[in-house]
């Protein structure tokens, strides 16, 4: 149960770490703010035929009488509802991300760089990069509908499917949005998905402390916007946990240094000078 508190530790890092670096936090809201008017649009439709959609898939329940009728199809509208309602939290990370490959992965290099150590880099091109996102979000997306489909027949079942499934469906969408947002920093290191999701498997309590409470704040509009940037900074420093990764280089450098004249250049020598990028 301690991993669950480490995964919610790194979402609340994340967001401390855009609200000292404002500039990456506004940089980060473009592409959530793109994706999130084609969202609203999508969701008000569906919320508008839901009813009539429920009503077509189920002719054979014209001639039952009331209040079954009525409470079949209104059960099964809410069901449409959540169902697309589960969708659009896996598929909005997805497409957001896709949208802003360029901005997040810059952001997720930042964070690397505030952290110390190297900073790995792709040194793929921009194209090929968008393809293996792409690429794997669609895979992560087939597991998500195989899921969703089971959950939403679950549904059905008395008592069950109102309590136990709705926990399990928020539990399914924070790991794989945690997965969505650890994919920044992991394809710039080179980690293809099959090795990703074993990695969080090995700590999938950590991954649902981080990943379920930010599918619950995602179901809230704008929210989302609002969270992605701090997101994707956390997502990138539990990814550098689950890599083995930690700070501790760029303290070894220090302390090697800490020492009288450690720090001044050799009489004669050239004086190497580290500066971060701005």
């Amino acid at each position: 149960m301690r991993d669950l508190g480490v995964g919610f530790g790194y979402l609340v890092k994340g967001q401390k770490w855009v609200g000292r670096h404002g500039r990456w936090f506004g940089f980060g809201l473009l592409p959530g703010l793109v994706t999130l008017v084609l969202y609203a649009g999508a969701l008000v439709g569906l919320g508008y035929g839901a009813d009539d959609l429920a009503a077509w898939v189920t002719p054979f329940a014209d001639d039952w009488s009331s209040p079954w009728l009525g409470i079949f199809r209104g059960t099964l509208t809410a069901l449409v509802v959540a169902f697309g309602l589960f969708l659009a939290v896996i598929t909005f990370t997805a497409v957001t991300l896709l949208v802003g490959q360029p901005f997040y992965e810059s952001l997720s290099e930042e964070v690397d760089r505030s952290e110390g150590g190297e900073v790995p880099e792709s040194g793929l091109p921009l194209w090929r990069e968008l393809w293996i996102s792409a690429r794997d979000s669609l895979r992560i997306l087939l597991r998500v509908a195989f899921y969703g489909v089971l959950l939403f027949a679950c549904g059905f079942i008395p008592v069950i499917g109102q309590t136990v499934v709705p926990v399990i469906g928020f539990c399914v969408s924070g790991f794989f949005l945690a997965e969505e947002l650890t994919s920044v920093a992991f394809q710039r290191r080179g980690v293809e998905l099959k090795e990703r999701l074993g990695m969080l498997r090995g700590r999938r309590m950590a991954v649902l402390g981080f990943g379920v409470p930010l599918t619950l704040a995602f179901l809230v509009p704008f929210v989302a916007v609002f969270l992605m940037p701090g997101a994707v900074a956390g997502a990138t420093l539990m990814a550098r946990e689950l890599g083995g990764e930690t700070g501790d280089d760029r303290d070894e450098n220090f302390r090697e240094n800490d020492h009288p004249g450690g720090n001044l250049p050799s009489s004669g020598g050239d004086q190497e000078v580290h500066h971060l990028p701005h």
